[in-house]
């Protein structure tokens, strides 16, 4: 029998609910506080993200927020890590993310595009091509990668940049639309992050 939510003693058990919910969300809250030194959503309360990225069958100490959309065919290797608000789009014949790679926060990276068919009003399909990332990539908050590109090991794509040619290893990119600025001469090439988060024990040894 279904409860009668107009009574006031369902209402009261409600409540009661709702309070239980928001202590038990409050205490996870505290401890993910002290235990990464911020504050982090609601998702990110409920699951470790070195168990996001594991239900998704990414690498080894790969570590992924609860807000990141995944699409499609999407294959990461070890040791990667994947900032909140990303889009990793593998819908277009397949997405491919290397090891010790660092995909800052809100960058989206394409294997399809819908240009063509919106301004031919339908009349030409969507564009798709498979996009590969190196091993050791950089790649920096809010940068769009186009479809079909290919970035080389260890290549540094810098902040707000747009990606739609291949990336040679080592090299440094950036700008709209991304240019050759320099070959980077570290994996860190002076663009380093460092995240700030103890990883969890389903990731323990991985940068978070």
């Amino acid at each position: 029998m279904s409860p009668d939510f107009n009574s006031g003693m369902s209402e009261q058990r409600v409540d009661e609910w709702l309070g239980l919910v928001r202590r038990f969300l409050q205490i996870l809250a505290a401890r993910k506080k002290r235990q990464f030194s911020r504050r982090v959503s609601i998702g990110d309360l409920l699951t470790e993200r070195g168990d996001n990225a594991a239900a998704y069958g990414f690498g080894e100490g790969t570590t992924m927020y609860d807000n990141v959309l995944v699409l499609g065919d999407v294959r990461v290797g070890r040791h990667t890590w994947i900032g909140p608000g990303c889009i990793l789009d593998g819908s277009g014949g397949g997405l491919q993310i290397g090891d010790w790679c660092s995909i800052s926060a809100g960058v989206q990276i394409y294997t399809h595009h819908t240009v063509n068919r919106s301004i031919s009003l339908g009349e030409k399909p969507v564009d798709y091509a498979p996009t590969r990332i190196g091993n050791g990539v950089y790649i920096g908050p809010n940068s769009i990668v186009q479809m079909g590109v290919t970035l080389g090991d260890k290549a540094i794509i810098g902040a707000n940049s747009f990606v739609n040619r291949d990336v040679p290893a080592g090299a440094k990119v950036f700008g709209c639309p991304a240019r050759m600025r320099e070959a980077a001469e570290s994996p860190a090439g002076g663009v380093g992050c460092d995240h700030g988060a103890k990883p969890s024990r389903a990731s323990a040894g991985s940068a978070d």
